[in-house]
């Protein structure tokens, strides 16, 4: 019986430039690079079930960005991180937070491309309630919570989200009635609900590095119905935590009654254990350079000028990467792969065929650019026939936008500084332990903060499969940042 080849995902080496706008990037020199330099094996999951799921996670959106100045913050907020980027085995990352009294903890999903944490409540309708992902599901009860509390559409809370379009009040609603809400994705899949107020329970590092339990009171969304993929088992957690900039994302809320600085970063490991770091605060490291966010973006967006292979720029227009409603550059850990904009995509993967040896075929498969080595290329590139090798950057079919997922975020430091409105990264081994401010400024005491990663294995697995023919292929993205104010 014939059998389908293997598929190994080919994660292109990018080089992201940036404008450094600080003295601690003018240190690290220019440019500051992005680099993908795994290739990840698949066993039955093709790339367009990646993508059919990525798909559900672009109907998130950001709703709007908080103006208010950065307080004070009592130190680092700490949360542990389990997950990998290895699309085939898991393909996200998601940490673990602790609600309601008696306290309940629940996993959510890092998600830098939505504003709200919701978990699922009791009683829910469409909820899984196992996971493939090894892990123990749990619904939260408001009524059963002694310091819940659910927002009604009087709150002034409520007002703002309905401002905003995350919150739902009908006009026949009494000012006593729920404030609601309703998220619909882009493969049809949804979750409904309402907003509570409870507490929720962090670490917090402080500047002696002593770990201290610490609380607050937030409002996060209680969902009691969910659809299509969100119904799905294989990979279900509890809920979503965004990440956002909006006034109810959990970064705003704590950073606004001063418990937490207004800026927070991670390092998301790449290797098959997965793993990393996530804190409210600014990691601190040699080499980070930052480049000014887009003004006025539901999303975090960069800048993108132009794309170069092997060192020669690509003929796409500037006006393809202009930033609009339509088009632009995310950043969002929610997305598992990395996507280009339609118009540039082609460009892009010609100049990669174009300078392929000739021991390597490019074979369209499953309307995905692959490629077979003919014979051996050196040992980071097995010479085995019933291989295929697929480039991990995808097209954004009919869109302007391009997103750079997990495939880019895992193995870099990111720091999303809002308090000033800018981002900055570099490569970095996440299994390590990193330098964190608790000021967005970057001037105070540093803390040292570790990973509380249950697995706490810092072997990187795929270490050997780095590039060989393709893999000297140079994708340079070339971001021009403008520091207009």
């Amino acid at each position: 019986m014939w059998r389908p080849p293997a598929i190994l995902v080919i994660a292109a080496w990018a080089v992201t430039a940036l404008a450094a706008s600080d003295s601690a990037g003018a240190d690290a020199g220019f440019p500051a690079k992005l680099r993908l330099e795994r290739a990840l094996p698949t066993r039955g999951v093709g790339l367009e079930h990646l993508r059919a799921r990525d798909r559900a996670r672009h109907g998130r959106s950001l709703l709007g960005a908080s103006s208010s100045p950065a307080s004070a913050a009592a130190g680092v907020v700490d949360f542990p991180v389990e997950g990998s980027a290895n699309p085939f085995t898991v393909g996200l990352y998601f940490t673990r937070v602790k609600l309601g009294n008696p306290a309940k903890e629940f996993y959510v999903q890092i998600d830098t491309g939505s504003d709200i944490l919701w978990v699922t409540c009791n009683p829910c309708n469409g909820c899984p309630t196992s996971s493939g992902l090894n892990i123990q599901l749990e619904f939260f009860d408001p009524d059963k919570s002694l310091s819940s509390s659910r927002i009604s559409c009087s709150d002034d809370r409520c007002t703002s989200a309905l401002e905003t379009g995350e919150a739902l009040c009908s006009t026949s609603d009494s000012s006593s009635s729920p404030c609601s809400y309703s998220f619909q994705y882009g493969d049809g899949s949804g979750t409904n609900g309402f907003y509570v107020s409870d507490t929720i329970y962090f670490d917090t590092v402080l500047g002696n590095e002593q770990i201290v339990n610490s609380s607050a009171t937030i409002v996060f969304g209680c969902s009691n119905s969910q659809s299509g993929d969100l119904m799905k088992s294989d990979r279900a957690v509890d809920g979503i935590f965004g990440f956002g900039q909006h006034e109810l994302s959990v970064i705003s809320q704590l950073s606004s009654i001063g418990v937490a600085p207004k800026v927070f970063s991670h390092c998301l490991k790449g290797s098959e254990n997965g793993g990393g770091i996530l804190v409210l605060g600014e990691i601190v490291e040699p080499g980070i350079v930052y480049t000014p966010l887009v003004p006025s973006q539901s999303h975090y967006n960069l800048n993108l000028e132009s794309i170069a292979v092997n060192g020669q720029t690509l003929s796409i227009e500037p006006s393809v990467f202009a930033t609009s409603n339509t088009q632009g550059t995310i950043i969002d850990s929610g997305t598992t792969l990395t996507y280009l904009a339609e118009q540039a995509y082609d460009p892009f993967v010609n100049a990669i065929i174009s300078s392929l040896s000739s021991s390597v075929r490019s074979i369209p498969s499953r309307g995905n650019e692959c490629f077979v080595t003919l014979s051996s290329v050196d040992e980071s590139f097995p010479s085995d026939n019933s291989i295929i090798w697929c480039i991990g950057w995808q097209k954004n079919q009919g869109s302007g936008i391009t997103i750079l997922g997990d495939l880019v975020l895992k193995d870099k430091i990111f720091v999303y500084d809002l308090a000033n409105q800018r981002i900055g990264w570099t490569n970095y081994d996440c299994s390590l332990s990193v330098n964190v401010s608790a000021s967005s400024s970057g001037k105070n005491q540093y803390l040292n903060a570790g990973q509380l990663d249950v697995n706490g294995s810092s072997q990187i697995a795929f270490a050997n499969l780095l590039w060989a023919s393709i893999a000297i292929v140079l994708v340079y993205i070339l971001t021009l940042c403008s520091l207009r104010q």
